[in-house]
C-alpha cells in the first residue's frame, strides 16, 4: 500500500501488524495472531475516523493516489468489444486521451477518457493525463462519430488540467478546449461524465459538459489546482491547503452547488483500497444515468444539457 501523508499513523499500525504476521510465519512456535488481530481492529477504527472527516486538501491527495483505478481499468472492466480509435486526423495521436467504440452492457457506446498511466514509463507516455490540443480534437472526432451513429457518449475525467507547454499553446490549446466544450453542447445523444480522480480546469470541462455528471466520493473538480491557485493569489504554493478550502472542489460541495448530479460512494479508505468495488459502483451509476436519458429526443437532450449549465451557480450559493 502506498500511504498518503495523513495516513502515516495508520501505516505504522498496519506495518506492525504485518511484522507480527511475518514473525509468526518464520517462527511457527510463536503465536502472535491475537496481537496482530488487535492491531487490525485498531487500524480499521483509525481508517474510519480518518475518512469520515477528510479535509478538501486531504481529498486532493486521495484523488491523486497512484493506485486509484484509472480510465484504462474502467474500460477493461466495464466495457466489452472496445475498439480504440486513435489520432485527430490533423496532427498526431495524443496518448493522454484514449477512446473508441465499445459496448456497455450490450449497448453500443463511445467511451472517452484521460489516462494518467500506472508506472513511470506509461505516465511519461500518457503525459500524466494532461492532454494537448490533438487530444481534445480526437475527443471532438469521437463525439461527432457518436452523434452520426446515435451512440451515447461516456467520458471518464482524470486530469490535473490541459498541458500548458509551448507546443500545445502554439497548436491552439485554448481553441481546442473551447471546441471540445462546444461539441459537448451540440451532440444530440446522451452524454454522461464521471470524474474518477482529478477534474482539473478546462481540461476537465471539455469532457464533462454533459447531461449527467457524477463524481467519485473523494474526487475533486475545480477551475485550478490548489497549488496553482495558491501561487497566483498568495505567491506561495505552500498555501495549497487554504486554496483547497476556498475552491469548494469536493464532490459534496459541488453537488450542493448543482455542478454535479450524483456522488458515487467509495470503499472505506478510498478507491485505492477497493478497486473492484469502486469500478462496480461506477458501472451501476453509469447504468442508472443512461436509463434516465434513454428515450429522450436529440433536441431535448441538447436543450436540457445547455439549460443545466446556464442554471449553474444559482443553486446552493447561501450554503
Amino acid at each position: 500500500m502506498n500511504y498518503l501523508e495523513f495516513e502515516k499513523p495508520l501505516a505504522e499500525i498496519e506495518g506492525k501488524a504485518e511484522e507480527l504476521r511475518t514473525m509468526g510465519r518464520t517462527n511457527p512456535g510463536t503465536d502472535v495472531s491475537k496481537e496482530a488481530e488487535a492491531l487490525d481492529r485498531k487500524a480499521e477504527v483509525m481508517l474510519k475516523d480518518m475518512y469520515k472527516a477528510l479535509t478538501p486538501w486531504q481529498k486532493c491527495q486521495v484523488a491523486r493516489h497512484p493506485e486509484r483505478p484509472h480510465t484504462r481499468d474502467y474500460i477493461d472492466a466495464l466495457f466489452s468489444e472496445y475498439t480504440s480509435l486513435a489520432g485527430d486526423r490533423n496532427f498526431a495521436d495524443d496518448h493522454a486521451v484514449m477512446g473508441g467504440i465499445a459496448r456497455f452492457q450490450d449497448t453500443p457506446v463511445v467511451v472517452i477518457g484521460q489516462e494518467k498511466g500506472s508506472d513511470t514509463k506509461s505516465r511519461i507516455e500518457r503525459n500524466f493525463g494532461m492532454a494537448r490540443p490533438e487530444g481534445y480534437r480526437k475527443a471532438i472526432r469521437l463525439m461527432e462519430l457518436a452523434d452520426r451513429f446515435r451512440l451515447p457518449v461516456i467520458t471518464l475525467v482524470d486530469t490535473p488540467g490541459a498541458y500548458p507547454g509551448k507546443g500545445a499553446e502554439e497548436r491552439g490549446q485554448a481553441e481546442a478546449i473551447a471546441r471540445s466544450t462546444e461539441k459537448c453542447l451540440q451532440i444530440g445523444v446522451p452524454l454522461i461524465s464521471v470524474i474518477i480522480g482529478e477534474g482539473g480546469s478546462g481540461g476537465a470541462v471539455a469532457f464533462a459538459t454533459a447531461n449527467r455528471v457524477a463524481m467519485l466520493e473523494h474526487s475533486v473538480y475545480s477551475v485550478i489546482t490548489p497549488e496553482g491557485c495558491a501561487s497566483i493569489l498568495w505567491k506561495d504554493a505552500d498555501k495549497a491547503k487554504d486554496a483547497a478550502e476556498a475552491l469548494r472542489l469536493t464532490a459534496q460541495d459541488l453537488q450542493k452547488l448543482g455542478v454535479i448530479d450524483r456522488i458515487v460512494k467509495e470503499p472505506m479508505g478510498g478507491a485505492q483500497r477497493g478497486r473492484k468495488e469502486t469500478i462496480e459502483a461506477v458501472g451501476k451509476a453509469i447504468e442508472t444515468m443512461l436509463k434516465e436519458l434513454s428515450g429522450k429526443k436529440p433536441e431535448g437532450l441538447i436543450k436540457d444539457r445547455r439549460q443545466k449549465f446556464l442554471d449553474m451557480g444559482t443553486k446552493g450559493l447561501a450554503a
